[in-house]
């Protein structure tokens, strides 16, 4: 029954997550995403077997203390954008600012569910709390900055010429530090005290609701 409430928001969280790349990329002057039919709530274009259905099972099976999971990634082409450093930074942070945006809308309606039914909404609230739950883990693991996270997009180009050079070296490298991190543990404890700090917030937001 949980599985059934928590993969649908894992799905919406990341293909609004990438939608939101998209856009923002549309906005700054690339069409990239919206000719490859990217820009868009539909979920076929942008499920990928692994990353969007697989992967997550796993991580469910296996009881991991957090979900996550990816969508195709939208095809960026920063040639296109008209300040390069600015456009690829907004870009970057439009898919996690979209999941802050989503756990707070969830949040909301989660209060108000609470508000309406004195406190027991059933399914409808459990699913709500996935959806915070999900949107602020993928909004703090893609803020990492580690490759190829958005995150690392943001720092690569706030750092000064030469560090940014040698820290693109790591790019190739970066899905395997990911895979390292993750199956040692340390991604949970870099993770988990960013989550709860936000998660926090979340709270404080229910509590002037309710």
């Amino acid at each position: 029954m949980e599985i059934l409430l928590m993969l649908p928001m894992l799905l919406f969280a990341v293909i609004a997550h990438e939608v939101a790349h998209g856009w923002v990329a549309f906005r700054c002057g690339d069409p990239t995403a919206q000719q490859a039919g990217r820009i868009t709530l539909n979920p076929l274009p942008h499920i990928d077997l692994f990353g969007t259905i697989i992967f997550p099972l796993i991580l469910l099976v296996t009881n991991s203390p957090f979900l996550i999971g990816w969508a195709k990634p939208v095809p960026v082409n920063p040639y296109y954008f008209r300040n390069p450093s600015r456009d690829h930074i907004l870009v970057s942070l439009a898919g996690v600012c979209t999941n802050l945006a989503l756990a707070i809308a969830c949040t909301v309606l989660l209060g108000i569910t609470a508000r309406l039914t004195g406190g027991a909404g059933g399914a409808v609230a459990l699913m709500l709390k996935y959806g915070i739950l999900i949107n602020i883990i993928l909004a703090v693991f893609n803020m990492l900055p580690i490759p190829p996270l958005d995150g690392s997009w943001v720092l690569y180009h706030l750092l000064p010429g030469n560090l940014a050079e040698a820290y693109r070296r790591l790019f190739p490298y970066g899905f395997i530090i990911l895979i390292v991190l993750l199956m040692t543990g340390v991604l949970g404890s870099i993770i988990g005290p960013l989550y709860r700090m936000v998660l926090q917030m979340m709270n404080s937001i229910l509590g002037i609701i309710l």
